[in-house]
């Protein structure tokens, strides 16, 4: 027998359907432009931060998280944190809806002024309901030290 409910409801009573979206992406770059067709334009990605001295104010960042492959509504939290798991920066709270499968959704976040105390790796993290969705590092060097 064939599933005959609609996208978007789930098997009970057309409950409407909750699923978990994938992260697609999610970059540090220097900054965001949007076309004029709706395509957005990433510039100076980077997982690395030279710096002659410490500590050091990284004049703005972006971090950019794209959901799709999900349904329902959901919120996005993102941070950066140190190695001893101090906040350097955190975003607002980022409400957004998946009303099927099909349709993806991206958070842009602006950290103007972010100042990091020292060189070390620090982390990118990117909450998704309330629970780590996705963590990955930035390092942080000083100018001269070999390793990346």
């Amino acid at each position: 027998m064939a599933d005959e409910r609609q996208e978007g409801s789930s098997p009970i009573d057309g409950e409407p359907l909750v699923m978990s979206p994938d992260l697609q992406f999610s970059v540090l770059c220097d900054d965001v432009r949007q076309e004029g067709n709706g395509k957005l334009i990433l510039i100076g990605l980077f997982e690395a931060v030279r710096a002659k001295m410490f500590p050091v104010n990284h004049p703005l960042l972006f971090i950019v998280n794209r959901w799709r492959n999900g349904a329902g509504t959901f919120t996005e939290l993102t941070r950066v944190v140190s190695a001893s798991n101090e906040i350097v920066v955190e975003g607002p709270e980022a409400k957004f809806t998946l009303a099927s499968t099909h349709t993806s959704h991206t958070v842009i976040h602006r950290f103007p002024n972010t100042l990091f105390q020292a060189p070390g790796t620090y982390w990118v993290e990117v909450d998704l309901d309330g629970g780590l969705h996705r963590r990955y590092p930035v390092r942080l060097v000083a100018e001269g030290d070999s390793a990346e």
